[in-house]
């Protein structure tokens, strides 16, 4: 089991919530000797869940970590689930997938409603 502190900055190295979730688009954590995060980042090193790729110019002279195949692993076993959504909660993400789409909230259940009924009659 991984220290909730030492999860977070895994989560975080990754671009992913704290449940784990969405695209991994990044994976780098630039810290320096002076921050605490740099000793939780050693000791993610010692564990195998994350590489010290040293002081790098690109981090303004600050150690770039990166979380190792081990620690992928790590944040999708350690993670807890995320609660469940209501139907509305669902219903309001799905519009936000696509608000771009709509004017509003209201036109994009209008839209949703006729969609459902079109499913219904079997269109």
């Amino acid at each position: 089991m991984i220290e909730n502190k030492l999860l977070k900055i895994l989560q975080h190295s990754l671009g992913v919530d704290e449940y784990g979730q969405g695209d991994q688009y990044r994976n780098h954590f630039a810290t320096g000797p002076e921050s605490t995060d740099f000793e939780n980042c050693k000791s993610l090193c010692e564990m195998g869940l994350m590489e010290d790729l040293g002081p790098r110019q690109l981090c303004g002279g600050m150690h770039c970590f990166v979380v190792s195949p081990k620690g992928i692993d790590a944040v999708a076993f350690e993670s807890p689930r995320p609660p469940k959504l209501t139907r509305s909660q669902k219903r309001y993400r799905d519009y936000l997938e696509i608000a771009e789409c709509f004017d509003n909230f209201r036109h994009f259940l209008a839209y949703d409603a006729e969609k459902r009924r079109e499913q219904r009659m079997g269109f």
